[in-house]
């Protein structure tokens, strides 16, 4: 018995990209694409008009971009599967798009084979994931810091904590982006989270913190 054909919704933002993608799929065995769309936007409104099974999203869209777009989908079209096809493989573009419902993820040096692939894992109702991907969540589970959620204070999330862990083993901006895997921009805007919550002026401060709150422990004081 042969594979039901997967009907296909591409939203990318790039006219030549989109076009192309389409092209591709149009030569892939098992899929049709029922329509295209530039922005997330067009993308939500073409899956309430034709429910395709599977939308391929970029994730850098204007208006409405691929995060917003795939919760949507799922929110309000939940027969509808998201996987993303992007350029993007970073935390900050990876995490928020899962957390929103994605089933798939591909960057776009992916072949037609790990697209048909991940389209019909979606739609048995497994994960779509790219090797690279694959490597990233196994990355995060298994090498990233212990984060003190069950104390911690002040309204602080798990990663405002590891943030705040990691200024008081004297780490910079640069430093932590790279060990967290996140922009420094995204540092910066972690910081100022966490200083509000707990009221801290400076990063002087917020070590004191760490040290009184037991998130860090003082130089000198661990056991020899």
């Amino acid at each position: 018995m042969s594979e039901r054909i997967a009907t296909v919704v591409v939203a990318d933002d790039q006219a030549v990209v989109r076009e192309g993608i389409v092209m591709l799929l149009g030569l892939l065995p098992g899929i049709e694409v029922v329509g295209s769309a530039k922005d997330g936007d067009q993308a939500v409104s073409l899956v309430a008009e034709l429910a395709p099974d599977v939308v391929l999203m970029d994730l850098r869209m204007p208006r409405c971009d691929g995060v917003e777009a795939t919760r949507r989908i799922r929110s309000e079209h939940p027969g509808t599967h998201v996987v993303v096809l992007t350029t993007y493989a970073d935390d900050e573009s990876l995490f928020p798009a899962l957390r929103a419902g994605a089933r798939g993820y591909l960057t776009k040096d992916a072949d037609g084979d790990e697209i048909v692939r991940a389209i019909q894992d979606v739609m048995a109702g497994r994960a779509g994931l790219s090797p690279v991907v694959q490597r990233r969540l196994l990355e995060q589970v298994t090498s990233a810091p212990e984060p003190p959620a069950s104390r911690l204070p002040d309204g602080l999330t798990a990663r405002e904590g590891e943030v705040l862990t990691l200024i008081a083993e004297g780490l910079s901006n640069p430093d932590i982006a790279r060990t967290l895997h996140i922009s420094t921009a995204t540092v910066k805007t972690h910081i100022n989270n966490l200083f509000s919550k707990t009221g801290v002026p400076d990063r002087a401060q917020a070590v004191r913190y760490a040290y009184r709150r037991g998130l860090a422990q003082p130089p000198g004081s661990g056991i020899t």
